[in-house]
Parts: structure tokens; sequence; C-alpha cells
């Protein structure tokens, strides 16, 4: 099963997949929500998981997945390489690793090797599994102090408006703070941000 909130990689890599005899696209999602129903539905043995959708991530959807199917193997196919995305994901349970820009015959054989029980893992992210690489603590000096602020009430499950209403700023004043928070720590859900804030803000 595909998963991408993106039409027309979904049409691209269910093209490209048809090109293997041995791999066959029994279903696709278009976001991390629709995941556990689509899943549902189709039975997948390996689920192909983009990390970057709205409302519900990847890392979010993989989750959900395992938890209503345990036996399916989830591998992450993404244009991220930062360690704390490989991390997340691997954590959420995932099995394997993958970039976007992967050769054919490669996502091939990742998908066998998933299906086989084996963990494909791009080497250009491998790096992120190596002893002591996970454990070191990601610098956030260009986060401001009220964008720590705002993070530090996110993390603590405050909305937007109650944020604003503490920090005496606007709703729409939060909301961008909350976005260049977002893409500076490379995350792209509250959940995300409140996991990296734990692991990155005293």
């Amino acid at each position: 099963m595909l998963v991408d909130d993106h039409r027309l990689v979904r049409d691209g890599l269910t093209t490209l997949l048809a090109g293997a005899d041995d791999i066959e696209v029994v279903g696709t999602a278009a976001d991390g929500a629709a995941v556990v129903d689509s899943a549902a539905e189709c039975r997948p043995d390996v689920v192909l998981m983009d990390l970057s959708m709205p409302d519900v991530d990847g890392v979010a959807a993989t989750r959900l997945l395992l938890a209503a199917q345990p036996n399916v193997r989830v591998v992450a196919l993404t244009s991220f390489t930062e360690d704390r995305q490989v991390a997340a994901a691997l954590e959420a349970g995932a099995v394997g690793y993958l970039l976007k820009d992967t050769a054919p015959d490669a996502l091939f054989n990742a998908v066998r090797a998933a299906h086989a029980g084996h963990a494909p893992i791009d080497p250009r992210v491998a790096g992120a599994l190596l002893p002591g690489r996970r454990a070191e603590p990601v610098d956030a000096p260009a986060l401001s102090a009220r964008e720590v602020e705002v993070l530090r009430l996110a993390a603590k499950g405050l909305a937007n408006k109650q944020i604003a209403r503490s920090l005496g700023i606007s709703e729409h004043t939060v909301k961008v703070h909350l976005g260049n928070v977002f893409r500076r720590i490379g995350v792209n859900d509250r959940t995300s941000a409140a996991m990296w804030a734990r692991d990155n803000l005293d």
C-alpha cells in the first residue's frame, strides 16, 4: 500500500511498482488519517509511508496502523534525511527508511526485503543508527526566545488561543511562531514538536 498526500507521487509509484512482477499495489491512502481504514480494506503486507503529510503525519500514521495491524511492514519513503526524522520513524515501528530519489531497482528490492522480514535502510541515513548518534541532543539556537515560549506551551497541550492569551499576543502570531518552529526543527505536527521539545529543551 502507498501512503502519500500527493496524487502524482501515488500514481507514479503505482506505475513504477507495476513493473515488478512480484509486487502488487493493493491500495493507496492520501493522508495519514485514512491509513488505518484503507489498510483494513486492502490488507497490505508492506506499506510505503510518506512522513510529511498534513494533520496526521507519517510517524503518527505508522503508530496508528501498527496498533491495528501489527504484522504490517512499514517502510518510510520520504525526502527527510535528518537523524531525528529517521529515529522518529523507526521508533514508531517502521522497519525501513528510504529516500524518494531511490533508484527503481533499489525500491523494488527494499519492498522485497521488508516483506521477507529484513530492514531496508538507505545508506545515506544509516548514520542515524550508529551508537551514540541518536542520543545526541539537537541544538536549537535558531529558535527565538518567543518561539521557545510558544513551543513549551504547545508541548503542554495548550491550544493556540490559550497560548495567545497566556503570552499576550494574537492567535495569528502564535500560528506564525509555530510554523517557524516546525520548519526549523523538522517536524510537521504538534505531537512531534512536543516530543522534540521534551528531548531538546530543558
